[in-house]
Parts: structure tokens; C-alpha cells; sequence
């Protein structure tokens, strides 16, 4: 961790040049292919979590950080394009690269949730600095009403913990199971909730998705959503005696959840609305294979969180591209790209393809892991998981088919056919999700 803030302290000063930024993408990729291929083989897998103060379940989520903040930089060309604050906008995305860093290689307690708060504050800059509307302002406080009410009795919770316990060690809590009661089940679980989140808490998220820039939205949808799935597989070796009591109620809520806003899905005109929305669904089948408590809810759980990351990521660039050629995210406005663009109706394609679980994307080893884990759970469940997984196939063919088909709409005032950053910007979200299927014992069987 020491050496990523000397790394941090060394890149600010070059944040505030615009000629920069695309050193500074190259530093950060170079970080992610040495943190990738390097350092599992230079040290063994107890040796790496104990020198940089994290497992293999951070050692995912930390690669994903920095994949999708560099793809942020490289999604932002507009911002560098135009000179609009365009160093303070590198350092908000190199300061949020640092947090979620922290956060994932937090190995005590109340680290965590202060470095997990902190991760909201570059967020929030990112959407009311770089926002398309007014409306950012309210979409920023619906951000941070939900997720800091929640987490206020998450704080009491972690307090209760050290006073009783007397640490916060996250590898000494395994055997404090006693110590549990239901409201300090609800208070440390919540927080977690709202943040990934759960339907009846999820209102803050599509209105901050519509009114975030692209980058906002990449991160959003990328890595602070799995911030709350990080979380529970944190904290509950305090919560396993009462995890088997109150689980029915979350995947129930999940799982049912996740059917209705499949449905209002189906009703969007709102190219971002709808992978928002889409998010949500998925985010639904995540909480419910935690909730169950075991092996394959758990592996399933982090393999879907990664392809969700990237894919949700991918697709919200596709919206972007859209926008910039249009003006407009409207599904009635946005349509015939097919004829405007076919080598994007490509990848508009593949990333839909992935969104729906088709092979080889590693959402379908997730998803097929999280079925048949929750069903196991209880065979009741596979009537709702039947309809969740239709209307996840219905909505996606449902963006690809009306954005992609129809007459191009006459105002449109941009026509060129895309460029290379746009083309290899798809390729860096769509590549590594159909090559880690292709070893599934490092992507999910070593948890």
C-alpha cells in the first residue's frame, strides 16, 4: 500500500498538465499488467496477502480498480478534448483509484469503512463537475442520503465489535459469532446493502447513473457497486450464526426484486436508464448467492461482480458513443446505428451478448454457478429464477434491437464512423471478459 501512495504522490503534480494524461494511462496499464501477470509468480498466494495486507478476494477487486480507471481516462476524451478542468479530472480519478485501493486492501475494520466512505467524495466530484444536467445536483444527494444514512449504524456496529473483541483484525473475527444480535445483524449488514444495492434502497442509483458522465457511470457500475458484496464476504465470519436466520429475507427480497426491475427494464427509453436498471437485476442474483451461505453462492458471487463490472462498463461507453453522435440517449431518437456505424453495431452485439449471460462470457459461469447454488438452497427459488434469467435475455435484446434498427434520426449533426480510442476502448472491456472464462480455477475456485 505504501508504494501506491508514493506512486500517487508522484503522479499528482502531473495531473494538472493536459499533455499528460495519456502518460498517465500508460502508467496505470503498466501497473495493471505487473499487479496481473508478475506478482503471483514472484510470490506464493500467502505471502502476497500478507505483504500488501490482502487476499485473493481483494487481489480482483483491486486488478478491476485499475482496469476501469484507466478506461475512464481513455473514455473521457471529451473532457481533454475540450480542456474543461481536465488536470483537477485526472487527479479526482487517480484520488478515487487510491481510495478503492485502500478499501480492498484494508485488513482492519474501521479502515475499511473510512476509506469506503471516502470513495463517495471523488464520485460525487465527478458527477456534479462533469455532469450533463442540472438535475446532477439532486442525483448527487440522493448519493450520498442513501449510502451515508446507511452507513452510520455500520460505524456503531464496528465500534461495538472493538468493544467487545478489543480488534478489528478482519482475519481475527471468525470466532466471535456469539456476539450477535439481530439489530447488530441488520446494522452492519444495511450499509452493504444499499451500497450494491437492493431493490426498495436502488432509487440512487439510476438517477446518479442518467445525470453522471461516462466516467462516473463506468465507475459506478464498475467497482463501487461490488463495494457491498466486498463488504458481507468481510464481515460475515461475525455474522455466520444469524447469516442462516435472516437469509431467507434477503434472497427473497433480492431474487424478487431483481424480477420487478427486470420488468421496468422493459419499459425504458433511457439508454442509460436501462443498463442501470439492468445493473440492479444482476446486482439482485449477487446478493442472493451470498445469502446462501455457501461454497458456490460465494465463488459464483465474485465471478459475476468481475464480469458485471466489465460488461456494464462496456456498455455504458456504448451509450456514451451513441450520445456524442446523437445529443440524445433516447431509445426513440437513437436509432439505425446499424447503418450509421456497423463496426460499432458489433460491439454492441458482443457486450449485449455478454449482458445476457451467452458464452464464453464469464457472466455465464457466474450465473450458472449462482443457479445452481440457489437452488440448491431451496428448489422453490427456480420459479422466479426462471423468469429472471427470460426477462434478462428480453431487455438486452430489447437495447440491441431498438438502438441498433430503425431510420436514423434527421437532426443528427455527427457522422463519423468511430475511432481507434473508441474501438480499442470496447476491445479492453470485452477481451478480458471472454479470456478469464478460459481459466475458471484462478477466477473462481481458489476462494
Amino acid at each position: 500500500m505504501l508504494s501506491f501512495l508514493f506512486f500517487f504522490i508522484f503522479l499528482t503534480p502531473l495531473c494538472f498538465f493536459s499533455w499528460s494524461w495519456w502518460l498517465i494511462c500508460s502508467l496505470l496499464f503498466f501497473i495493471s499488467f505487473v499487479y496481473f501477470f508478475f506478482l503471483p509468480y514472484f510470490f506464493c498466494w500467502g505471502s502476497l496477502g500478507y505483504m500488501f495486507g490482502c487476499d485473493l478476494i481483494s487481489y480482483g477487486l483491486v486488478l478491476l480498480s485499475l482496469w476501469i480507471c484507466v478506461l475512464m481516462i481513455l473514455a473521457s476524451e471529451s473532457v481533454f478534448r475540450t480542456n474543461y478542468f481536465s488536470g483537477f479530472f485526472v487527479f479526482v480519478v487517480v484520488f478515487l483509484l487510491v481510495m478503492l485501493y485502500c478499501t480492498f486492501s484494508s485488513i482492519n475494520l474501521l479502515s475499511f469503512y473510512v476509506f469506503f466512505e471516502s470513495s463517495l467524495i471523488p464520485t460525487l466530484f465527478l458527477i456534479l463537475g462533469w455532469g450533463y444536467q442540472p438535475e446532477r445536483v439532486q442525483a448527487g444527494i440522493y448519493l450520498l442520503f442513501y449510502t451515508l444514512l446507511a452507513s452510520l449504524p455500520l460505524l456503531v456496529g464496528i465500534l461495538f465489535v472493538y468493544n467487545n473483541l478489543g480488534s478489528l483484525c478482519l482475519f481475527l473475527l471468525g470466532g466471535s459469532s456469539n456476539l450477535v444480535g439481530g439489530l447488530f445483524y441488520v446494522c452492519m449488514v444495511f450499509a452493504f446493502l444499499v451500497s450494491m444495492p437492493m431493490f426498495m434502497v436502488h432509487l440512487w442509483l439510476p438517477s446518479a447513473h442518467v445525470e453522471a458522465p461516462v466516467s462516473g457511470s463506468m465507475i459506478l457500475a464498475g467497482v463501487l457497486l461490488k463495494l457491498g458484496g466486498y463488504g458481507l464476504l468481510r464481515v460475515f465470519p461475525v455474522l455466520f450464526k444469524f447469516g442462516f436466520s435472516f437469509s431467507i429475507v434477503w434472497v427473497a427480497l433480492g431474487l424478487v426484486g431483481g424480477l420487478f426491475v427486470s420488468l421496468f427494464c422493459m419499459r425504458q427509453t433511457d439508454l442509460k436508464s436501462l443498463i442501470a436498471y439492468s445493473s440492479v437485476a444482476h446486482m439482485s442474483m449477487v446478493i442472493g448467492g451470498i445469502m446462501t451461505l455457501n461454497y458456490w453462492g460465494v465463488c459464483s458471487s465474485f465471478a459475476l461482480m468481475v464480469a458485471h463490472g466489465l460488461c456494464s462498463s462496456g456498455l455504458f461507453c456504448l451509450s456514451n458513443i451513441s450520445y456524442e453522435r446523437f445529443g440524445s440517449r433516447s431509445l426513440l431518437i437513437s436509432k439505425g446505428l446499424i447503418n450509421l456505424m456497423p463496426s460499432m453495431a458489433m460491439w454492441w452485439f458482443l457486450l449485449s451478448a455478454c449482458n445476457m449471460a451467452a458464452p464464453p462470457s464469464l457472466n455465464l459461469l457466474g450465473e450458472i454457478g449462482l443457479l445452481s447454488s440457489l437452488v440448491s438452497w431451496s428448489w422453490c427459488l427456480m420459479f422466479v429464477l426462471i423468469f429472471l434469467s427470460f426477462f434478462s435475455a428480453a431487455y438486452t435484446l430489447y437495447l440491441y434491437s431498438y438502438s441498433q434498427h430503425g431510420f436514423i434520426y434527421s437532426g443528427l449533426y455527427s457522422c463519423s464512423l468511430g475511432y481507434v480510442r473508441e474501438f480499442l476502448l470496447l476491445f479492453l472491456h470485452w477481451f478480458p471478459l471472454n479470456l478469464i472464462i478460459l481459466s475458471v480455477d484462478v477466477s473462481v475456485l481458489w476462494i
